[in-house]
């Protein structure tokens, strides 16, 4: 009787959530942190994202405040929601470009910052930010538009660190 009441208990207890580091609490809460910012930067709220994503207000809530409880899937499922991509980089990957670079590149650019980007970019009206990926991947579409003179030494940089970190001599056009 009592192996049977334990099969049961374990069949139907809760499971226990896994341990995570200190590390990894603080990227989930800088990610909860992210998600919350972009449903705030996009006017959404709370409700309307949760029922978009799927889920409860509650659930939504323990996302944005970075809980490690809460299913992966549920994180995927907001972060596509709010018109997001979730990528995974390797972290040698980034330690070779900080490497390359000297320094980190920017997780976000701004395009208000670059006024050659800022005219590639023209299409992505209410878009303030994109990543490095995304920028270079306008660089190389649309380089046939780029004023090289009117293009100044800050935006020569940033496209010299994004060639760089991206492990490539040249644009790809």
């Amino acid at each position: 009787m009592q192996n049977i009441q334990n099969a049961y208990n374990k069949k139907h207890m809760a499971v226990r959530s896994s341990q995570i580091t200190g590390n990894l609490e603080k990227i989930l809460r800088d990610l909860g942190q992210q998600l919350r910012n972009r449903r705030k930067e996009l006017g959404v709220s709370a409700i309307a994202t949760a029922e978009a994503a799927g889920m409860s207000r509650i659930t939504l809530y323990r996302i944005e405040r970075g809980e490690a409880s809460v299913a992966m899937g549920a994180y995927l499922n907001v972060i596509s929601a709010l018109g997001l991509k979730f990528e995974l980089e390797d972290q040698q990957v980034q330690r070779r470009k900080r490497d390359l670079v000297g320094q980190d590149i920017p997780n976000i650019i701004r395009i208000a910052d670059y006024k050659q980007l800022k005219q590639l970019a023209w299409q992505l009206k209410d878009t303030k930010e994109i990543s490095p990926k995304e920028a270079l991947d306008l660089y190389e579409r649309n380089w046939r538009h780029v004023d090289l003179k009117a293009m100044d030494s800050r935006e020569k940089k940033l496209l010299d660190t994004l060639l760089s970190a991206f492990r490539r001599r040249r644009l790809l056009v």
